[in-house]
């Protein structure tokens, strides 16, 4: 039975939780930025970043929501290609986090935004 650890489907779940959230304040601090102080040669740069951070952590996101599918949609074993892949994901999510989280809040810090 294709089946995976509590520890990972935890660490996957965490993941999920905070990609989410690092979507969430990305986007509120772009809407931010570019409400308080429009789209000028001071702020593209901070604006595209935003949307970088966005489309990466999407990007990670997505990615470990059809892994996990895949894995339990596999019988009678997920082949280890597969697993191989999911763990890499995890890895990457992990630092796209970790990247995204500090590129946001220097942002937000910079521009003094909420």
């Amino acid at each position: 039975m294709a089946n995976l650890p509590d520890e990972t489907l935890t660490t996957i779940l965490y993941l999920q939780r905070r990609l989410f959230q690092i979507i969430n304040q990305a986007s509120a601090a772009e809407f931010n930025l570019a409400e308080e102080y429009g789209e000028t040669e001071a702020t593209l740069g901070e604006l595209e970043e935003l949307k970088n951070v966005i489309e990466r952590a999407r990007t990670s996101y997505t990615r470990l929501y059809r892994l996990v599918l895949l894995v339990g949609e596999s019988q009678p074993i997920a082949d280890s290609a597969t697993i191989n892949l999911l763990e890499q994901s995890i890895a990457q999510a992990e630092a796209t986090a970790d990247a995204s989280e500090a590129s946001t809040q220097e942002i937000k810090r910079n521009w003094n935004l909420p």
